[in-house]
């Protein structure tokens, strides 16, 4: 059972900073988005602390103020990330949410994957329920397996789907620790109201 670990994704707007509140409601845990880009309509930060109302928010390593790619956000504000500056906060619960997607670059050489294998913790992947998540679920995987990342499983974002599931659990070689539908509602009390987590509780 984890109780530090990184929330990355198979896409950008996959439902991470939902998954992230889930894990910190029901964990107990602390958060830190080391990279957030992109300002102009709020920060993944400020949507978690409205989701879970007191949890402990560590500041992140770099606010970048456009919405894009952290590599090129990062190059507009005039600012180039470096992967020594990150240090996953001293918390003995946390839950570190990624930037986009698994490659997605962070400068001209690195990518979150290497901010992942930096920081070494454990990792969650949140995918799509929908048609396409095979493909983008699997490269994902094996991504993060060909750096020597432990994968604790995948968490399905979006309508149940029960055949792309069982795709995913069979040709990756993971477990679907979980299925997150959509909301009507994204807010503290829907949060609150999933099913705690055997995995991070």
């Amino acid at each position: 059972m984890a109780s530090r670990l990184f929330v990355t994704g198979t896409d950008t707007n996959i439902g991470k900073t939902l998954v992230s509140a889930w894990l910190c409601h029901h964990g107990a845990a602390d958060y830190w988005k080391p990279i957030q880009s992109g300002t102009a309509d709020g920060t993944d930060t400020n949507d978690l602390s409205r989701l879970v109302p007191g949890v402990r928010c560590h500041p992140s390593t770099y606010v970048l103020s456009q919405p894009l790619s952290p590599h090129e956000s990062a190059r507009r504000d005039g600012v180039t990330l470096e992967l020594d500056r990150f240090c996953c906060p001293d918390a003995e619960r946390l839950v570190v949410e990624g930037a986009g997607g698994v490659m997605v670059p962070i400068n001209q050489h690195q990518t979150m994957l290497d901010v992942m294998v930096h920081l070494g913790l454990p990792v969650l992947l949140v995918a799509r329920s929908e048609l396409g998540t095979i493909n983008h679920t699997l490269l994902s995987l094996m991504a993060l397996r060909q750096r020597g990342l432990e994968v604790l499983g995948v968490v399905m974002s979006g309508p149940p789907s029960a055949i792309n599931r069982e795709a995913i659990e069979q040709f990756g070689q993971v477990r679907v620790l979980a299925e997150i539908p959509r909301l009507e509602r994204v807010d503290a009390q829907s949060v609150s109201t999933l099913p705690r987590p055997g995995f991070f509780a």
